[in-house]
């Protein structure tokens, strides 16, 4: 029986111009990445207890990609989660359920999970996020620049470890602070569904 079954939206923006060349095992796009997810729940159960309408975030700054570890990262989750969800959440994004923080906890150092409200608007490529003081993250279409007119890229990747599609536009805002503190606003920016199972 599987510990962990999830479905929901992942929102997700970093430092890398449009497109990302970390989605395809290229270095990114500045030779450090930093950025993160925020991941909207629908559906889903960690241990057996429910967590569906709840939502984690992980933000994370590495001196070089990804893979190559040293990072550092804080987590939040939805303040409106219980004590066992809580617990649940937290084992989680601690990467002790698997998923795709079970890679990333190899390669960063995280501070909390602290608990924390979100606000999410989930709207395509108006999508917006906001977790306490701490995280603001509004979507934005790419634009063509000669002509100003929008474009909507996609990205199709069969082996993804965060999503398989999604949405590619760019962070009209982007900001951290606290202990990952960071702006890239007009960088990276995708949205898409996800479903993880372990």
């Amino acid at each position: 029986m599987s510990t962990m079954q999830l479905t929901g939206h992942v929102m997700i923006a970093c430092s890398c111009d449009w497109g990302c060349p970390c989605n395809f095992n290229a270095r990114p796009t500045k030779g450090h990445c930093e950025g993160g997810w925020i991941w909207a729940i629908d559906a889903g159960e960690v241990g057996g207890v429910p967590v569906g309408g709840l939502a984690v975030a992980v933000l994370a700054d590495w001196p070089g990609a990804i893979h190559e570890g040293g990072g550092k990262a804080v987590a939040y989750i939805d303040e409106r989660a219980s004590d066992d969800q809580r617990g649940a959440l937290s084992r989680l994004v601690r990467g002790e359920a698997g998923g795709p923080w079970g890679i990333f906890i190899n390669t960063y150092d995280l501070a909390g999970p602290h608990s924390a409200p979100f606000r999410l608007e989930l709207a395509g490529l108006g999508s917006r996020a906001a977790i306490g003081e701490y995280v603001d993250l509004q979507f934005e279409p790419i634009r063509n620049p000669v002509t100003g007119a929008e474009a909507h890229p996609g990205i199709v990747l069969p082996e993804g470890l965060v999503i398989r599609q999604g949405s590619l536009g760019t962070s009209r805002v982007f900001h951290t602070r606290g202990d990952v503190a960071y702006d890239h606003s007009g960088q990276y920016a995708a949205l898409g569904p996800f479903e993880y199972r372990a």
